[in-house]
């Protein structure tokens, strides 16, 4: 197709959706679409929807996986709500993922998946490539599988493995459709099967006829421009919240000069921390992958006692699990982060989808009075600076911090502009200086209370540790009442006074006014994208976003009474809102929630905050 012939349609953003079978390699193709995203200058968000069962029944709607990317020149806070442009390789992904793409908007499928069988598996009585249902969008329906095959023909492969580049066909289409170049996706090939030059070239020829149908075919004469981003002036690279967070330690053990070690049993969604810290020897990372959770926490503790940072990573259900163990480092003051991968509960629930369920098992989820610092991440590049921020609390103030992230947050991705080390806050370990005369095991810094850190086979520190209460300064065995009393006031003292080393909490938009929307975690882009529209259309409405869990930030309780309305936004039944009615009982609290495995869409937070501003107008 000729230059003259082309319509470029401009606009700010846009949302892609990559819908296919499990086998189709859906998550593979929305994340090269994505680095290509990222080195073309936008700033985008992504959410990947993983099928809930790990071997469903082919073609069928169970075993749908998806990849969602919204990219744009403006800040970009959410993966989107609905999609501008839909990629559907079989019929089971466009029944369960028509009801995301805009009206009007572009739907590129494989017609060769459209076959009798392939529709009854679907759940389809007619095809919607003939029954006229489909009307209402751009429909380009190659036939892919029979082009693909054709674009390898003479590298003799045989049909099923020239069938698995097929996705590398749509994502070519892509690649036209937003004027995108194949070097960042040429050179990952070469990288991932340079073992194998023929898959390297098997891919890069499917891509290439991808662009060259897509250039060829008169349904795609239009293509769409979006200008990029204003980024800063950085290194920058796609990141996941799991690569982020396991990044955000390695930094945090640099700067407080403690060797990393992560314990940790293998868990959806948490395990690519594991993966990734496993990959980073050369920065003395230490990693153990045990043979359940209470061997990864408990193997945990013991490099804490021996002087290094210590992570254990988790979901739910291994939480539960760390909970003893959890006590036992609360009892020892030492220094771990526990970072919980929040997914669909209880028990099994949804591994692979998310929830923010865990809130009240991370704040009282143990026996006895046990309380630790909980903090939470709200995006995948802030995982980053969570695990870094987590780090530096539990080390600075020796108890024990939880990290929650969240299944959308970990397995997403965004732009990352990558810091520095030396820019980042320092991390001072009070660790204990040989042949201290003054020093005591349980002796207490003054302003934190927190005891210094003696690592063993330091001279003059012996002392002993364990799960039985502790004498206060001596830290021997006690069995006295009241000092163990005094000791469950100072544990939870010496935590109540981190609130004095937070920031105070930020509230977007006016000071005071009607409704202040709460939000935590990883709800935070696309609360923060409700507001602004929201804001926008001149109406009375302020967010606060928390990020410090336990303790909450100083000025809470003032900024909760400067609103008429608390409206708490949260994916599950209310257990934040709950939790600041413990504290702020005097306040009036609304609640919306979702607990469907899915994140919030922009339009359906607006609609519950124009419901509350109609009441309160009333």
């Amino acid at each position: 197709m000729s230059e003259k012939n082309k319509n470029v349609v401009e606009k700010e953003d846009v949302v892609v959706r990559f819908a296919g079978d499990s086998g189709d390699g859906m998550q593979l193709t929305g994340s090269l679409f994505s680095d290509s995203t990222a080195v073309e200058g936008f700033d985008f968000a992504t959410f990947p929807d993983y099928p809930a069962e790990i071997r469903a029944p082919q073609g069928t709607i169970a075993g749908v996986s998806g990849f969602q990317v919204h990219f744009g020149h403006k800040d970009i806070y959410t993966s989107g709500d609905y999609a501008d442009v839909l990629v559907a390789m079989n019929p089971a992904s466009l029944r369960s993922n028509l009801k995301w793409t805009k009206t009007g908007g572009t739907i590129i499928l494989d017609r060769d998946a459209f076959t009798e069988k392939g529709l009854k598996k679907a759940g389809y009585h007619s095809n919607p490539l003939e029954d006229g249902s489909l009307d209402d969008y751009k429909v380009i329906d190659p036939p892919i599988t029979t082009l693909t095959k054709e674009a390898v023909k003479d590298l003799n492969v045989d049909h099923k493995m020239a069938q698995k580049s097929k996705n590398m066909f749509a994502l070519g289409m892509l690649f036209y459709l937003f004027h995108r170049d194949f070097k960042s996706t040429f050179d990952f090939f070469e990288e991932k099967f340079k073992k194998n030059p023929l898959v390297v070239d098997m891919n890069k020829r499917v891509l290439k006829a991808g662009y060259s149908y897509a250039d060829s075919v008169e349904a795609m004469r239009s293509t769409i421009s979006v200008p990029p981003a204003d980024l800063k002036k950085g290194t920058y690279r796609n990141i996941t919240g799991n690569v982020a967070t396991a990044w955000g330690f390695l930094a945090a053990a640099e700067k407080a000069g403690r060797e990393l070690f992560l314990g940790s049993y293998p868990i959806t969604p948490a395990s690519e921390i594991l993966q990734e810290l496993s990959k980073h020897k050369q920065f003395n990372a230490r990693v153990f992958q045990a043979e359940d959770e209470i061997a990864g926490i408990t193997s945990t503790i013991g490099a804490s006692y021996a002087g290094a940072l210590g992570i254990t990573t988790t979901s739910g259900p291994g939480l539960s699990l760390k909970s003893e163990a959890i006590g036992l480092a609360v009892m020892t003051e030492l220094p771990i982060v526990i970072v919980d991968v929040q997914r669909g509960g209880p028990s099994t629930g949804l591994p692979t989808k998310s929830e923010q369920s865990d809130l009240l098992q991370a704040l009282f989820g143990r026996n006895g009075e046990c309380p630790t610092i909980v903090i939470a991440s709200q995006s995948p590049v802030d995982c980053f600076y969570a695990a870094y921020e987590a780090s530096k609390l539990s080390v600075e103030h020796m108890t024990p911090t939880l990290l929650l992230t969240d299944g959308s947050i970990a397995n997403g991705s965004e732009v990352f502009r990558i810091p520095k080390v030396k820019e980042m806050d320092s991390i001072d370990a009070p660790i204990a200086e040989p042949n201290d005369e003054d020093f005591k095991p349980y002796k207490r810094d003054e302003k934190t209370l927190s005891r210094q850190w003696a690592i063993p086979g330091t001279e003059g520190l012996r002392h002993r540790v364990g799960g039985l209460e502790k004498e206060n300064i001596s830290g021997n065995v006690s069995h006295d009442p009241k000092n163990h009393q005094l000791m469950i006031e100072l544990r939870q003292d010496k935590v109540d006074r981190v609130a004095d080393y937070l920031p105070e909490q930020k509230v977007v938009g006016k000071e005071s006014g009607d409704i202040l929307v709460v939000s935590w975690g990883g709800t935070f882009g696309v609360v923060r994208e409700a507001v602004k529209e929201i804001q926008e259309e001149g109406k009375s409405v302020s967010m606060a976003h928390f990020r410090y869990i336990n303790p909450l930030p100083k000025n809470t309780g003032e900024i909760l009474s400067k609103f008429k309305k608390i409206v708490v936004c949260e994916i599950n039944k209310g257990q934040f809102m709950n939790y600041l009615k413990m504290n702020f009982p005097q306040y009036d609290y609304d609640l919306y929630y979702k607990i469907q495995g899915l994140p919030f869409l922009v339009s359906e937070l607006k609609d519950k905050f124009n419901e509350v501003i109609e009441k309160l107008d009333q």
